[in-house]
């Protein structure tokens, strides 16, 4: 059955349009289309921006905000796992959500603080609907409470969830410190997938 479900894996990569375009396009996953379709919708990431990455590995997320950024911006990429170098971002390897990494985390975004938090992390899955739901929402929690450590007045959070228990009660939490919070449903996230994107907007200090 293994075997099965991985050569359907495949033959669903390799058919995959986004697939072929990262490739091609030499981005590490198909996953910056989805980043690329919200920014273009939304007009986040400015060239002089301050991006803070969670979760970056393998990090298409951090090429598509190098990018945008340009010279003047900065990208901070943190991940559990290692992750090559991309031009003009920061990696540190280690847990967000750990103190050491935070200061870190911190020292490098300066003053100013961070102009916006993308996040494409998921939990790891076990396959059991409601305890993948519950790590989901968790982990979205904890990027919740980084964002009152890094974002300036102003400053945005993308976040990717899943469809299910809790995702209100997430939005609610989000518009006791942003302005505006909308859905999005990239083009590149597959049809049968219950991921989306919640985009926050405006976050005010209490």
């Amino acid at each position: 059955m293994a075997k099965k479900s991985n050569k359907q894996w495949l033959h669903s990569q390799n058919k995959d349009q986004y697939v072929k375009q990262a490739r091609e396009s030499h981005y590490r996953s198909r996953a910056i289309y989805k980043l690329q379709e919200i920014n273009q919708k939304d007009e986040l990431i400015k060239s002089n921006s301050c991006v803070v990455d969670l979760g970056s590995a393998p990090g298409s997320w951090s090429q598509y905000a190098s990018e945008q950024v340009k010279a003047n911006g900065r990208v901070i990429s943190v991940d559990i796992l290692p992750m090559e170098p991309i031009e003009r971002v920061l990696f540190i390897l280690g847990n967000f959500t750990d103190e050491v990494v935070q200061k870190e985390c911190i020292k490098h975004i300066g003053k100013q603080d961070a102009d916006l938090v993308i996040s494409d992390m998921a939990p790891n899955l076990t396959g059991i609907r409601i305890t993948d739901q519950a790590r989901s929402l968790t982990l979205a929690e904890l990027v919740y409470d980084f964002c009152h450590h890094v974002l300036k007045p102003g400053g945005d959070l993308v976040i990717k969830l899943f469809e299910g228990t809790g995702t209100d009660e997430y939005r609610r939490l989000l518009k006791e410190r942003f302005a505006k919070v909308v859905t999005r449903k990239p083009q590149a996230s597959r049809n049968q997938s219950r991921e989306f994107y919640v985009l926050a907007r405006s976050y005010r200090l209490r």
